[in-house]
């Protein structure tokens, strides 16, 4: 199929789909007009970049992950990259906690229950 029906059929712009190319996510066929040829597995392909891109994962990551989720991966490789990935996770969940205690703050000065630090609060004042 040609970028355009791959667009189509993935909702990933053309554009998109040649960076996945330059980035070495997704690989096509030249034709001899110049036209890129994808096979029907880049449909799923493109589905697993984009959920990984959504993830937060960068594309170098991306682009070590895809062989380990082919038919043959290679030997060794993928373990390492599970570690990798499962450091990713654990960034995003020190990220989320992060967010969680300044959102907390936040409530706390809008319902006025806090104040700066060394400062008595509202609540305290009455």
């Amino acid at each position: 199929m040609r970028i355009g029906e791959l667009s189509r059929a993935t909702g990933a712009s053309t554009r998109s789909l040649r960076y996945y190319e330059d980035q070495g996510l997704l690989s096509s066929d030249r034709r001899p007009n110049g036209y890129r040829e994808y096979g029907e597995e880049a449909v799923r392909q493109v589905a697993f970049i984009q959920d990984l891109y959504r993830a937060g994962l960068p594309s170098q990551i991306i682009r070590d992950i895809l062989p380990c989720t082919g038919p043959t991966p290679p030997p060794g490789e993928c373990t390492q990259l599970l570690a990798r990935v499962r450091q990713a996770r654990d960034e995003l969940a020190r990220q989320e906690h992060a967010i969680a205690q300044r959102r907390e703050m936040l409530d706390r000065y809008l319902a006025g229950t806090a104040a700066p630090a060394g400062l008595p609060s509202r609540a305290e004042d009455q």
